[in-house]
């Protein structure tokens, strides 16, 4: 009885199988345009939903459980200028490609595109010093140097401008001792902006520093017919220098200027123009001022 079972429910299922019938299947696509000028700019649609008409086999190599799910390419003309696709115009794009199966209709209302030209920047690298922190009485005592300088970024057009002039480089390592040498990631926080290197190596040296804080006289340069109203006279300054350094660290040289000529009239807060620095000196926390033209 067990064999005759099974037979009969083998030959239900081929007759079933060799019939046609219409269901709703989903089909991967691919939007086919010139790669050389356009990219996309958000994810393309990866599928589409048709109800299609066809042998039963057909149907059950096309489905999600078949062996064979063919893509379908939406070829695109103007990719800068197709924000969106009426799926009920795709028919005659794709009946050439279903093979044995007949097109009843698109289930898949409208597919939305954002697809630009392509551009490559250049970008400076510079270090978010914020990021990294050192054991107590250590700090940076030498320029940071990153190889390479600068960093070649290609993507859509509009990214690559909303983007600011340098990118940040951020550390996430354990705190600092002794003289750094790493290699830091690019990160652009978008899948679709490829990176040239994706990594440069930052370096520079560290030691035992000091911290002085002190305040400055405050230079103004202003027009003669303007007058100027200041919160203080002087400002303070908060800088980091090796410890080898202390002795012929020389303040009197540092100045503090605030150039106010093209400003308006009215209350503003303003920072200072620091000179006179020594090369080895990090200025680590400076106070801006309120002044009031009138």
């Amino acid at each position: 009885m067990a064999l005759c079972f099974l037979a009969a429910t083998v030959f239900w299922f081929f007759n079933a199988i060799n019939k046609e019938y219409s269901t709703n299947l989903r089909f991967p696509i691919q939007f086919e345009f010139n790669n050389e000028k356009f990219v996309q700019a958000k994810m393309l649609p990866q599928d589409i939903s048709l109800n299609v008409k066809g042998n039963g086999w057909d149907l059950l190599r096309s489905s999600s459980y078949g062996l064979k799910r063919p893509s379908l390419v939406i070829p695109i003309e103007r990719p800068a200028e197709v924000k969106k696709i009426v799926c009920s115009t795709l028919p005659p794009v794709l009946a050439s490609q279903m093979g044995r199966l007949q097109i009843n209709y698109v289930v898949t209302d409208t597919l939305f595109l954002e697809i630009e030209p392509k551009d490559v920047h250049k970008f400076k690298a510079v270090v978010d010093e914020k990021s990294i922190s050192y054991k107590e009485g250590f700090g940076r005592i030498s320029p940071v140097v990153i190889l390479p300088d600068s960093v070649h970024l290609e993507g859509p057009r509009s990214l690559l401008h909303d983007l600011p002039d340098s990118i940040l480089l951020t550390y996430s390592g354990k705190k600092v001792g002794g003289n750094f040498r790493e290699s830091i990631e690019v990160v652009t926080n978008n899948e679709m902006i490829k990176r040239d290197p994706p990594v440069v190596e930052v370096m520079f040296e560290v030691g035992e520093v000091i911290t002085i804080s002190r305040k400055v006289r405050l230079e103004i340069t202003k027009p003669s017919f303007v007058q100027a109203s200041l919160s203080s006279d002087s400002v303070s300054i908060q800088v980091q220098i090796p410890k080898d350094h202390s002795s012929d660290f020389q303040e009197k040289g540092i100045t503090a200027s605030v150039d106010l000529r093209g400003a308006r009239k009215g209350t503003m807060n303003v920072r200072p123009v620091w000179k006179g620095l020594p090369p080895y000196a990090q200025v680590l926390r400076a106070d801006s001022i309120a002044v009031t033209l009138f």
